[in-house]
């Protein structure tokens, strides 16, 4: 390796390619077009701009269907009939400095503002789809046609919840990736290169191109209600962000809280959404506290094998001890898919983490009410965690807000709602 004048590190055992693409990528560019593209396929030859690939962590199961010979890796895809089913966007704070640094806000929209690339030749590829959905849940049985009464659009007699469903894949910004956790790009840079094994030699041969697609999970949002009212100041905005537990949101796992929460965030959104708001769901794939699944089966074992078994006061302990780190989710770019739905105040929020709230309201989301889960829907088993976290800090639940509050902050009484 070698510093340059500019101080960033190059990999002198694999020289960069000289000519930059003909794309410049202007982020935080209002106009899509000055903004420019984001071309990262691996077959795009020098109108290439960014680092990785599109599929996220799917791109090496291609890799493979390429090399079985099942796949022509210069196969494009044909996105007729597969443009967003509503419209999201633009928003102002797609274009405000520093909001949206993780994904593509444009991603839904490449294949038609791009038409005229795509038609020469140029592989542009979306990273956010949009279609519709209709969720059936089990818990929400009892609740439909009581608790949610069925109005035949979105909640419907057969017992299904009507939603927007949306796919995000990551596309990092790395100079803002680098702002927000408060350290140089240089070193953003290097710490990626290093700790993906040299996977992407271009975070350091290649100091021009300034955008990465990295090879982890995306983001899926769920919206209930009329998302043409997104952006609105006057309405209604309530849901829930939750971290992916794969244990307990598929498998129903009896020592934690996150399949319930999950549900109950569902139902409290599409409720708000039939009196007139809009709710959310946004659903981030970071296993384990982003930890990975191996390592969270790892502490189960630590926590349970310790002298005097599972305890609270220990909780956290064991995780640090196995993953050296309590919690690597971090949210700081957590915030980014709220900027990208045009939200800047939720007026209900099923959580009570201050990790989340904390970087909401740092990144200027205002949240009006933190929605606790309700005491009976926690498995009896899931005590420990929830006596660990409040120990911890962890749920800090806020008083319900005053009607002054809410009329203060939201511009109107929540009875005219």
């Amino acid at each position: 390796m070698s510093v340059n004048k500019s101080g960033h590190i190059r990999l002198t055992s694999h020289p960069g390619a000289g000519t930059p693409s003909r794309f410049a990528l202007n982020w935080g560019a209002a106009d899509p077009r000055q903004r420019g593209p984001v071309v990262a396929t691996v077959n795009a030859g020098p109108d290439r701009n960014a680092i990785g690939t599109h599929g996220g962590s799917y791109a090496l199961y291609r890799a493979l269907a390429v090399s079985a010979g099942a796949l022509n890796p210069i196969q494009r895809p044909d996105l007729t009939n597969t443009h967003p089913v509503v419209n999201i966007g633009p928003f102002p704070q797609w274009s405000e400095p520093g909001r949206i640094v993780s994904i593509d806000p444009f991603g839904h929209l490449v294949g038609e503002i791009f038409r005229p690339e795509i038609a020469e030749g140029v592989d542009i590829r979306p990273s956010i789809a949009i279609t519709k959905a209709r969720l059936t849940l089990p818990e929400l049985k009892d609740a439909i046609g009581t608790r949610l009464p069925v109005d035949g659009t979105i909640v419907r007699d057969s017992g299904d919840i009507a939603c927007v469903k949306i796919a995000i894949d990551p596309v990092w910004y790395l100079p803002g990736i680098a702002e927000r956790f408060g350290t140089s790009e240089t070193n953003l840079r290097r710490t990626l290169f290093e700790q993906t094994g040299g996977m992407y030699p271009e975070l350091v041969t290649r100091p021009d191109m300034s955008v990465f697609l990295p090879p982890i999970g995306n983001t899926t949002v769920y919206l209930f209600g009329d998302v043409a009212k997104l952006g609105d100041p006057s309405t209604f905005i309530s849901g829930r962000l939750h971290d992916e537990c794969n244990g307990s949101d598929v498998f129903g796992s009896d020592i934690c809280t996150c399949r319930p929460y999950l549900v109950h965030g569902i139902e409290e959104a599409a409720r708000d959404a039939q009196k007139g708001g809009v709710g959310f769901i946004v659903y981030n794939r970071k296993e384990g506290r982003a930890l990975g699944e191996v390592t969270k089966f790892l502490v189960y074992n630590a926590r349970k094998r310790q002298e005097g078994g599972d305890q609270a006061a220990t909780y956290f302990e064991r995780t640090e001890c196995v993953a050296g780190v309590q919690d690597a989710r971090f949210q700081q770019l957590m915030p980014d898919v709220m900027h990208w739905l045009g939200i800047r105040r939720i007026d209900r929020f099923m959580s009570m983490s201050n990790m989340k709230y904390d970087a909401l309201v740092a990144a200027g989301v205002d949240v009006v009410e933190r929605v606790p889960i309700p005491a009976e829907l926690v498995p009896d088993d899931a005590s420990v965690e929830m006596e660990a976290k409040k120990a911890a800090g962890y749920f800090t639940p806020a008083p319900p807000p005053s009607q002054d509050d809410l009329t203060r902050v939201v511009g109107r009484k929540i009875e005219d709602f």
